[in-house]
Order: C-alpha cells, then structure tokens, then sequence
C-alpha cells in the first residue's frame, strides 16, 4: 500500500466544465474539505472519497457524488484510489460547471482523470504500519542503544532515567523496532 504526506492539488477541463483534485492525507481530510468549501464559494460540486486504517488496522472508505448524478463521481474517484492502492488518504475534487452537460459517462470519465491526475503529480510513498514498543536498559548499555536509535532514524517517544537504567519508549515501524529488540 501507498500514502502521502502532504497535500497535492491538480487541474482539468473538460468542455468547459474546470475539475480541481486536491490528493489530502486522511489526517487533515475534514479541515481540507472546510477550507476548499471557504476558498472556492461559486464551485458547484465537491466530490470527495477516502480510503484509511481504523484502529483495528481495518481499510474504511467511503465517497460522495455532493449533487452530481448518483454513482457518476464520487465513486469513480474512489475506485481510482483502490487502484493505486492509497491507503490514509482523501480525493476532494472541485467542479466548476461550464455550460456543457457531460452526461453520466462523461462525468465517470471526467472525475476518474481528474484524480488520475493528482495522483500522478503525488510523490506516493510506501505505507508502514507505526507500532509502539517500551524497554528498559542498564546505564552501561545505554551508549550501544543510543547509537542504534539514532544510526536507524528511531522516533523515541520518551526516556525515564531511574535508578538502575533507562526506560525507553519508541514509536516507529516494525522493521526498526526488530533491530532494537534483537540488541537487547
């Protein structure tokens, strides 16, 4: 699976009508949508789709046609995020209508570009799950520990010096907390 970690925004036209995608990390999906509706007050349509993990590490997804003919949008455009495999990750595509009616084939062909395009422009980036893991080392230890988090880019939560060591809680994928373990 694929994700992104920033916002990426394409155009398109399509006999008159103006398709803006926006391709948003689900974190700030709502907010995005928000500010879209905000900056763009004369758009006819947003159409949106989603697709993220739940915390049962389930896929959710959903999408909306917002106004345009059922089925003709938003699940297009959810289907092109099931292609790529995106996971974490939320469609917004602005419509400006131009005058021409683009039917409902039209409009399936329309929205499946329009985040075709986005998509392309994306730098997509390979999803990891992030897992927690909490240890404890003696003083002596802590040098061989310190050197390894740093050498493999180990997010460290936090570290409690007690008495006898360091308690150590890192936040990170599965592959760099099987080094850690397998120092310990």
């Amino acid at each position: 699976m694929k994700t992104i970690d920033r916002l990426y925004a394409a155009s398109i036209e399509v006999k008159k009508s103006k398709f803006h995608s926006f391709l948003i990390p689900f974190s700030s999906f709502e907010e995005t949508l928000n500010d879209l509706r905000s900056r763009h007050p004369k758009a006819n349509h947003f159409v949106t789709a989603f697709r993220y993990l739940n915390e049962h590490n389930q896929i959710v997804e959903g999408s909306s046609d917002d106004g345009e003919p059922r089925g003709s949008s938003g699940r297009p455009t959810l289907k092109v995020l099931q292609g790529h495999d995106l996971i974490n990750v939320g469609i917004v595509t602005v419509r400006y209508f131009g005058g021409i009616l683009l039917g409902v084939g039209g409009l399936v062909k329309a929205y499946s570009d329009a985040a075709n395009e986005v998509i392309k422009n994306a730098n997509l980036i390979e999803y990891k799950q992030i897992f927690e893991y909490d240890f404890s080392v003696e003083y002596e230890k802590t040098r061989e520990i310190e050197y390894l988090l740093k050498k493999h880019g180990v997010f460290v939560v936090d570290r409690i010096f007690g008495v006898d060591g360091i308690e150590y809680k890192i936040r990170d994928d599965i592959e760099k907390i099987k080094i850690i373990k397998e120092s310990l």
